[in-house]
């Protein structure tokens, strides 16, 4: 039975679906193992390849999917992980927020309500490399009237099972 442009293949390939138990499944199977391939998953799942495939592709294509690695930030010879706070003045936050995510160290920068205007969060090789980075680099960006920097101790979760699959543009 040729199941091509059925109801059912519409159904799969629909921008306008709710992810459900199976897909649920399915990216968990991926969690575990991101290098598990659909026939892994199907064997795990009673499922079809073919399903598992279909399913991926659906939730790729709608964006609410994205299979991608993750590396651990001391493998990579990052051995301070910091978290910056700054208060703007004298120009628009989203524009500095924009500026200082263009330094390599800032792995992360978020606009934010509160005391503060954008939170960040930094990598760097070790502490030497901390004043270039305040001093030098961030206190030449337009706009910063103060900075907390806080240096993490420990971190007690990083989960990033579920996060945003493209970060929000901005005018």
């Amino acid at each position: 039975m040729c199941l091509a442009g059925s109801a059912y293949e519409r159904f799969l390939m629909s921008d306008d679906f709710s992810i459900d138990d199976m897909d649920m499944a399915i990216v968990e199977q991926l969690r575990v193992n991101g290098r598990a391939t659909n026939q892994q998953i199907a064997d795990e799942l009673d499922l079809t390849a073919a399903t598992v495939s279909a399913r991926i592709r659906r939730m790729e294509k709608t964006d609410k999917l994205r299979v991608v690695a993750v590396s651990d930030f001391a493998a990579h010879g990052f051995n301070v992980l910091m978290e910056v706070a700054i208060e703007v003045d004298g120009r628009p936050a989203s524009e500095v927020a924009n500026e200082l995510s263009e330094f390599p160290e800032v792995f992360a920068a978020h606009l934010v309500t509160g005391r503060y205007d954008i939170d960040m969060l930094v990598v760097l090789h070790d502490f030497d490399d901390l004043p270039g980075l305040l001093l030098d680099k961030f206190s030449q960006v337009r706009g910063i009237r103060s900075m907390v920097p806080a240096i993490v101790v420990d971190v007690i979760k990083y989960k990033f099972d579920v996060a945003p699959i493209e970060a929000k543009e901005t005018l």
